[in-house]
């Protein structure tokens, strides 16, 4: 397994403001609406997060730091054995830059492994649709993603 020092990027315009954006991360139940089928978070310094994404294993980490309306970092990884990214091994950032009426949502996640990096690009992609989605107001159906 190597490492990349490639920091994966997905940005999203979103017509919604940085607060109501920043509750879909601060609140469980909020974040349930967007991606996956189980979560315990704690959206505070040092919480735990972990998130049964698609209903057949969970990521799991810690905030690491949380500027409500504005900024949300957290280890990554899975609790699958045998995946090359472990829990907490790899950095989640999501910024909220205010547009106008919209914000620009930019998570970027560095430290996985080069075999990891299109699955992990392909599932935020997916799911950050989903949030801007919910965000605006938006139903985005059920997510296909789950597997049930």
């Amino acid at each position: 397994m190597t490492e990349d020092n490639t920091e994966l990027v997905v940005e999203r315009r979103v017509a919604a403001s940085p607060a109501t954006i920043f509750s879909f991360f601060a609140e469980r139940d909020q974040w349930l609406r967007w991606q996956g089928v189980d979560a315990d978070i704690e959206p505070r310094p040092g919480g735990l997060f972990r998130m049964n994404v698609r209903g057949d294993g969970f990521a799991s980490g810690r905030f690491i730091e949380i500027e409500p309306d504005r900024r949300i970092v957290f280890t990554w990884g899975w609790e699958m054995a045998g995946n090359p990214v472990e829990p907490g091994s790899s950095i989640v950032e999501i910024d909220l830059i205010p547009d106008g009426n919209e914000t620009i949502v930019r998570l970027s996640h560095r430290g996985l492994p080069d075999e990891a990096f299109e699955l992990h690009r392909e599932g935020w992609e997916h799911y950050i649709g989903r949030l801007a989605s919910r965000a605006a107001g938006e139903d985005p159906g059920p997510d296909p993603a789950v597997l049930t």
